[in-house]
């Protein structure tokens, strides 16, 4: 029987279907699947965050909770309007059960509230809490205003989490507490920046002083101006959110224009072994926040491998470096297997969206549940808070480089390679 479920499926060429054999579950209907979207920036740049997920979803796939689900994957080219395109794409044509979404607010966000809007429950990820929650208020200045979602779940660290991180980091080192800020005109980068909830507030706490130029585009070809001013400044740390090929233009830039920090401690363009690379030997001791490492002391619930296991397999199978997002990647999947295997009725998006907000899952990237652990009140129906430590490249003899963790203040359950170092 040709249901509208099939020649949906069979006319989705806009996506990639991925689908295992198996038993379906008890949850839903006699030998049916359950559907899971999936969207990421697989093209774009902000592709290197969705460099494993082929890999992810085909270890996934292969599991014996996966034997139950059907995966269909979006590419959201790094454009939000794309993001939410193929968010309705799921929902309206390939009919989706659950949504799982991951890297950046540009990405989380506008899927996350095409879900909203639809009532289809959303797990979200590799986005700090902040943008991914305040990012989709109606009024993000008026905190008054802000509501819980219903269907939207997010699982990542904060802000807070990061400025700690960093200034750890930095109180490691003998500097002069000026920072320059690079912080882009996009959902991070007006999170970090802002006067109430991201970097300002802190560090001016902590008697650092922050020179920040105002919000730039992203994809600058020309970072002069934010490097005279701190050189004007003399600042002797840098931070930012950059996209990662910006960052590559503003430190070979800064490097041709004499402005060497002792620090520069920076959130997404250098989360990357081939962005850093890129910077040839001029990369060694950047610092930047690590959500995920092969060291990190958890285990996956779906295969049972241990986050070096995952790591180590990753590389196997590619031939290249292990990167943070295969963690969070990974878990994502742990997230709907967990979910769908509690759920009393997979196809309900009502029963799905209870079901998450009860989760208490042991994953690769550390415990998850909403329980509204280290959040304020206003978010903690929503968000799971995951660890965080801080780590710098180093160069390694026979080329390329090594992530070592640095600081671990605030978990020392997650072991450190090493202590901070200058870069010059």
């Amino acid at each position: 029987m040709i249901t509208r479920r099939t020649l949906m499926k069979t006319s989705a060429a806009t996506g990639l279907t991925l689908a295992a054999g198996g038993l379906a579950a008890p949850a839903i209907a006699q030998g049916a699947r359950i559907r899971l979207g999936y969207v990421s920036p697989q093209s774009g740049p902000l592709a290197a965050f969705s460099e494993a997920d082929q890999f992810i979803i085909d270890g996934f796939l292969g599991s014996e909770a996966g034997a139950n689900f059907e995966v269909i994957v979006k590419d959201s080219q790094s454009n939000p309007n794309r993001a939410a395109e193929v968010a309705n794409e799921l929902i309206v044509d390939d009919e989706i059960d659950l949504m799982l979404v991951a890297s950046t607010p540009e990405t989380t966000n506008p899927v996350a509230t095409t879900c909203e809007a639809e009532g289809i429950p959303v797990i979200s990820t590799v986005a700090p809490w902040q943008p991914y929650f305040i990012g989709q208020q109606g009024n993000p200045g008026d905190p008054g205003s802000w509501r819980p979602f219903d269907y939207s779940f997010h699982f990542f660290w904060g802000l807070e989490d990061v400025i700690s991180v960093f200034t750890a980091m930095w109180n490691q080192l003998d500097t002069n507490k000026s920072v320059g800020a690079l912080f882009p005109n996009d959902g991070d980068g007006n999170a970090w920046g802002d006067e109430t909830v991201g970097f300002p507030p802190v560090l001016d706490a902590q008697g650092y002083s922050l020179t920040d130029t105002g919000r730039y585009q992203n994809l600058t070809d020309d970072f002069s101006a934010q490097i005279n001013a701190f050189k004007s400044a003399n600042c002797e740390i840098v931070t930012g959110v950059p996209i990662p090929p910006d960052f590559t233009t503003f430190w070979t830039q800064a490097k041709q224009q004499g402005f060497n920090p002792k620090a520069a401690s920076i959130g997404k363009a250098i989360l990357f072994p081939q962005a850093v690379e890129a910077l040839g030997d001029e990369g060694h001791n950047l610092s930047s926040e690590v959500w995920w490492s092969p060291s990190h002391p958890f285990s996956s619930t779906l295969t049972g491998q241990s986050s070096g296991e995952l790591a180590a397999a990753y590389s196997e199978a590619t031939g290249r470096q292990w990167t943070q997002p295969i963690g969070f990647a990974h878990a994502l999947f742990e997230m709907a297997a967990d979910v769908m295997g509690r759920t009393a009725d997979a196809g309900d998006p009502d029963a799905v969206a209870e079901t998450i907000a009860a989760t208490e899952l042991s994953s690769i990237v550390g415990r998850i549940a909403f329980d509204g652990a280290g959040l304020p009140p206003f978010a903690a129906q929503n968000v799971a808070k995951t660890p965080l430590v801080g780590g710098q490249w180093r160069l390694k003899g026979g080329g390329g480089y090594d992530l070592v963790i640095v600081d671990n203040s605030d978990h020392p359950d997650i072991p450190t390679g090493g202590t901070m170092e200058p870069m010059s």
